[in-house]
């Protein structure tokens, strides 16, 4: 069984943040806005670290989701149907590992159901508790796919990830308009390049 997402690995985020208490995060932000030159006590700023950690919140929510929970309802009354499901264009915002800056870009995911499918926005969801959390987008792309995997068991998975990584737009090489592409598929989709073909042409 794959730990991406499952309570064990929440439970080991939980603890690895137990010993820092919100106060202790807001003092480390203070303490940035003081090594940048600024100060953090001037009325522009006096709130700035609440907002930042309670952005955080949102910006890392993942941490807390667990995507195979997220994939448990399923649906056996398909009428036979049997044939790829995939749902495309999915918006997504995740931050650099390196950096903490964002990655902005799109999903594509399919699978090819064994008897069974999951509610499509329940695949909306997984690509939101990995993505809200600090990423490579291999890893992400790694993730979701293993999670789709693990808690549905379909003949096999596909995702495409399409996005911007900022660290490269607004920082560094400073390179605008350039996207990073990656895929990964299992099952059949890996057996099949037929089907290869038929997911990365729906998904663009």
């Amino acid at each position: 069984m794959n730990s991406f997402g499952t309570a064990s690995n929440s439970a080991l985020l939980d603890n690895n943040k137990s010993n820092v208490t919100k106060a202790d995060a807001e003092e480390a932000i203070k303490t940035l806005i003081q090594y940048l030159g600024d100060d953090p006590n001037r009325e522009g700023l006096i709130d700035t670290p609440r907002r930042v950690i309670k952005s955080f919140q949102e910006f890392y929510s993942g941490y807390s989701l667990n995507g195979e929970e997220i994939l448990s309802k399923t649906f056996e009354d398909v009428e036979g149907y049997d044939d790829i499901v995939i749902l495309k264009n999915i918006n997504f915002e995740s931050h650099c590992e390196h950096h903490m800056v964002p990655i902005i870009g799109r999903a594509t995911i399919g699978y090819y159901p064994n008897k069974r499918v999951v509610g499509i926005s329940k695949l909306a969801r997984v690509l939101d508790v990995f993505a809200k959390r600090l990423q490579t987008q291999e890893t992400m792309t790694a993730q979701i796919l293993n999670c789709i995997d693990d808690a549905l068991s379909p003949k096999g998975t596909a995702v495409l990830i399409e996005a911007e990584h900022h660290c490269m737009t607004t920082r560094g090489v400073l390179k605008n308009n350039v996207t990073m592409t990656t895929n990964r598929f299992s099952g059949c989709f890996t057996i099949d390049t037929n089907l290869q073909d038929r997911f990365i042409k729906m998904a663009n």
